[in-house]
């Protein structure tokens, strides 16, 4: 299995990794966090304008079809920069609308959220949904099938500021009978371990430039064998949790999109208390840019299921399959 992006995939990542350096997403970050939606909404248009929200829709409502490693090549340059706004959400809600028994509802949505137009939320196993009250789409699934909520309840903060939680009511209209879901959960799992990927390498290469600057007893912290061990440990794992990522990408199978999101999750884990631990008591502090990063790494780790629940299914998948390897 190949697992090497080709020339265009890699230029398509540097041109978001250029496009996002230059928007100073903390501020956008903050202005979201306290519900001034405007930074963030223009930045939302052009990450769609980059054509990041049509790789989960399909070509006839203005996508450019399923390409799941462009996909992961882009969220992994959102969670590098700390964008804010539902953004799995968005590729979840584009997958369940794409799958409906009936076109109608996708016809109405999926051309504005490919362009940026529309912004759409999910709740999934739970009644809350990330940005309720700024999202145009709000959808709720439930065992009777899937539902557009006509509203949403006050919002309320959560570990990271750029995720605010509002409660959706499930009333609304009924959409599909019954949930169509595989696919819908692969897809937000891949979105969510791209993210927590560029969240881990966005912790390192700033624990790293601190680490360089920060001196003890005359000499940079970076030059202490420990400290280069953490480093190195948390670069390990992030280099680990790559292909399983791209990997998961190609198959789009269920076991190996489990695998990847809570390899790359915990290896963003790892590295944000890395980051926490070398920066010392400036890592606290909300004030200190690092911490956007830090909770969203604590915050994608238990999104769209915790290590407990994708270790299982990667087990029940291996089960299944009759490979008692694992």
């Amino acid at each position: 299995m190949r697992f090497l992006l080709d020339p265009e995939q890699r230029a398509f990542g540097d041109s978001l990794n250029g496009m996002l350096a230059a928007a100073d997403t903390p501020s956008a970050v903050r202005d979201w966090s306290r519900g001034e939606h405007a930074r963030g909404r223009a930045l939302w248009c052009r990450v769609a304008e980059a054509g990041v929200f049509g790789l989960a829709v399909p070509e006839t409502y203005g996508g450019m079809g399923s390409r799941p490693v462009e996909l992961a090549v882009a969220f992994a340059e959102l969670g590098r920069h700390a964008v804010p706004g539902p953004l799995v959400e968005t590729v979840a809600s584009a997958v369940l609308l794409t799958d409906l028994p009936d076109p109608g509802p996708a016809k109405g949505v999926l051309p504005a959220l490919a362009s940026g137009e529309a912004m759409a939320t999910l709740a999934w196993s739970t009644p809350y949904a990330l940005d309720g009250d700024v999202a145009t789409t709000r959808l709720v699934l439930t065992s009777q099938g899937l539902h557009l909520s006509p509203g949403h309840g006050p919002v309320r903060p959560s570990l990271d500021p750029a995720r605010r939680l509002t409660r959706l009511d499930p009333g609304g209209e009924l959409l599909s009978p019954a949930p169509v879901t595989a696919r819908a959960l692969a897809y937000a799992r891949l979105a969510t371990a791209a993210q927590a990927l560029g969240v881990g390498h966005a912790l390192l290469d700033r624990t790293v430039a601190h680490v360089r600057q920060r001196t003890q007893f005359g000499v940079p912290i970076g030059s202490f064998q420990a400290v280069k061990h953490r480093l190195a440990d948390a670069r390990t794992g992030l280099e680990f949790a790559r292909p399983l990522l791209f990997g998961a990408a190609l198959t789009m199978a269920p076991a190996d999109v489990a695998a990847a999101k809570v390899t790359a999750c915990e290896a963003a884990y790892a590295a944000a208390r890395t980051a926490l631990q070398l920066h010392g008591a400036i890592g606290y502090t909300a004030e200190y840019d690092l911490s956007l990063w830090l909770t969203k790494a604590r915050a994608l780790r238990t999104a769209w299921g915790d290590p407990d629940l994708c270790r299982a299914d990667v087990l029940g998948a291996r089960a299944l399959s009759g490979d008692r390897r694992w």
